[in-house]
């Protein structure tokens, strides 16, 4: 006790055990970064580096606090539901030159906000999962995939915002049109080509054949039944032919014979 009767700092007893142990487990939740992978840390942006890491799955240890994410290069074949939904700060993700199929509906939730740019070029997705990218409002990247043109895929890109340095790179791996196998598929869509046209021709068809059908029933049926009352009615006449004749008198007063 000092002499003005008050404790002083230096004397007042500290949990240093717990206080570092709180602190070492605050950092390294801070600073976790998943294996294989860098995550230096520019003024406060976590961006976590997995670049050509021989992946075949996406981590499960990203840290929260991630702003750019690199999974390039790697042997990723699917991206699942909810693989992404703790990132809420991500605005950059990179998931090109992996061997990505398949797309969960809700593989990209949680990051409609943040994100600004998504890269699935030189992938494998034949079909745009328009459930998965149609929410999101980053610039999206497609080019180098064996795209399948069909109307699904016009109308999916309808919805999604390509990045515009990559756009003309995107080409019809195959097509229910095959004159436009190879092509530029933007380039393709701005000429006015529709690859919904043969579609709606297959559903025309279908309608117009089904409309037949049923037209085709309903003269039989008319048919039938209009035969059906000619023979009765010719039935009822012969029956009536065949009733015997019975002679009427002329003279009312006279007697029955």
């Amino acid at each position: 006790m000092g002499p003005t009767g008050k404790q002083s700092l230096s004397s007042v007893p500290v949990p240093m055990g717990g206080s570092c142990l709180l602190l070492l487990f605050c950092l390294r939740l801070g600073t976790s970064c998943p294996q294989s992978c860098q995550c230096p840390d520019h003024d406060g942006a976590v961006a976590v580096h997995c670049s050509a890491s021989g992946l075949q799955e996406i981590p499960k240890d990203i840290p929260a606090n991630a702003v750019f994410l690199k999974l390039d290069a790697n042997k990723i074949a699917r991206v699942p539901n909810g693989a992404f939904q703790h990132l809420s700060q991500l605005r950059e993700l990179d998931l090109s030159q992996n061997a990505i199929e398949t797309i969960g509906p809700a593989a990209f939730s949680g990051l409609a906000g943040a994100l600004r740019l998504l890269d699935l070029s030189h992938n494998r997705i034949r079909r745009i999962p328009k459930d998965a990218l149609g929410k999101l409002s980053a610039k999206i990247r497609l080019s180098h995939n064996p795209l399948h043109c069909e109307c699904a895929l016009q109308e999916a890109l309808w919805e999604l915002k390509l990045d515009p340095d990559s756009v003309d790179e995107i080409a019809c791996h195959t097509s229910v049109q095959e004159e436009y196998v190879g092509k530029p598929l933007i380039q393709a869509l701005d000429a006015g080509v529709s690859f919904c046209s043969t579609h709606h021709k297959t559903t025309d068809v279908a309608m117009l054949v089904t409309m037949f059908g049923w037209f085709a029933m309903v003269i039989t049926y008319i048919v039938y039944y209009v035969r059906q009352n000619q023979e009765d009615a010719r039935r009822h006449l012969e029956y009536l032919k065949s009733l015997p004749s019975t002679p009427v008198s002329k003279d009312p007063l006279s007697p029955a014979s």
